[in-house]
């Protein structure tokens, strides 16, 4: 952590939470009335010295500081205070996604909530495939020598796939018991990895009826990642093209192009899904997004005992980031209780054969 002084120090949370709060360039006399007991003339000589180490910066000559990504990283890092969620939003949050509709999509109405909470876009990002929770695993003879995979998730979701496989229906019907007495309560990733290591056991290998079983098993659930594109949901989209610091052509662009750009907000928030709490990201640490004039407040969810996905805000650099790092990390928490709720059931690999 850099070495700053008290002083600077003081100055420096004075001059980003004014930033935060008006938009506009900073001066040592607006400093002045905010309580800082200085005169004008010392607070020049902080904000020079603050500008010499990168922390602010003078779009004109004239005109006071602007702060920095260098002093936003360095006010969420060790100045800020986060503030308590309320009971209201806390309890909001949670009702939201306890009282869902099957026709509602948890994805979908989490951005919608998060988004109005924070008066930005929110940005979901749904669970890898890995990491979905298997609730029962079915074999369906269509053709001859083809099985239709039929894979319910505990979350509801369903996958097909076509396998090639000749397979009278009594075998079905064992193969069926055998593979739900391992697979229920399983993410797809752990049952790849447990059937590949079944099959590798002599004892498999003498047994013609589990050799056959973790075989399905394991092509039905093979390249499980593979089948499907990352899904994303943006919410609130025209809140954050109507943010005045987006009013010019320029700024409208860049932020039109960083939400069509999902692959590059996949990325920056999967990269959070082994941190706990929320993590930000400010202006150029994204990269080129949104020309580096935004900011990326995200967390990950889990499914109950993996991280699956990620939830997160898209604003401007100056973010109210002391409101919405616990709103985005209350959802966060809130959905992985959701997500918990589909059948955690624990197995011990021992056993379970």
């Amino acid at each position: 952590m850099l070495d700053l002084s008290l002083r600077a120090r003081q100055i420096l949370y004075a001059a980003v939470t004014e930033f935060v709060a008006t938009g506009e360039p900073v001066g040592s006399r607006t400093l002045s009335k905010r309580g800082i007991e200085l005169s004008p003339a010392s607070i020049r000589n902080v904000l020079s010295d603050l500008e010499e180490e990168g922390f602010l910066h003078q779009p004109h000559t004239s005109a006071g500081r602007v702060p920095t990504d260098k002093a936003f990283r360095f006010f969420i890092d060790a100045l800020m205070e986060v503030q308590k969620l309320s009971k209201d939003d806390d309890q909001r949050i949670r009702s939201r996604l306890l009282d869902l509709q099957p026709n509602q999509s948890v994805l979908r109405e989490t951005g919608r909530m998060l988004s109005e909470l924070t008066g930005t876009a929110a940005v979901v990002v749904a669970p890898r495939a890995d990491t979905l929770t298997l609730k029962h695993m079915r074999f369906i003879r269509t053709l001859p020598g083809e099985l239709l995979a039929v894979l319910v998730m505990s979350n509801g979701e369903v996958q097909n796939r076509f396998l090639k496989a000749a397979v009278d229906e009594d075998t079905l019907v064992k193969i069926h018991n055998l593979l739900d007495d391992v697979g229920e309560g399983r993410t797809l990733g752990e049952l790849a990895e447990l059937f590949a290591r079944r099959l590798a056991t002599e004892r498999v290998q003498h047994d013609a009826l589990r050799k056959r079983a973790f075989e399905l098993g394991g092509a039905a659930v093979a390249h499980v990642g593979d089948e499907r594109s990352v899904e994303i949901v943006i919410e609130g989209r025209a809140k954050l093209l109507g943010h005045i610091d987006f009013s010019d052509a320029t700024g409208m662009k860049g932020v039109v192009t960083a939400l069509d750009e999902t692959e590059s907000l996949v990325h920056l928030l999967v990269a959070t899904v082994e941190a706990e709490g929320a993590t930000v990201v400010v202006g150029r640490e994204a990269g080129e997004l949104g020309g580096g004039q935004l900011a990326i407040v995200r967390a990950s969810y889990s499914n109950g005992r993996h991280s699956a996905g990620a939830v997160g805000v898209i604003g401007p650099t100056r973010m109210d980031y002391p409101k919405v790092v616990p709103l985005v990390e209350a959802t966060a928490s809130a959905m992985s209780a959701f997500m918990g709720r589909g059948g955690t059931t624990t197995h011990h690999d021992e056993d379970d054969d």
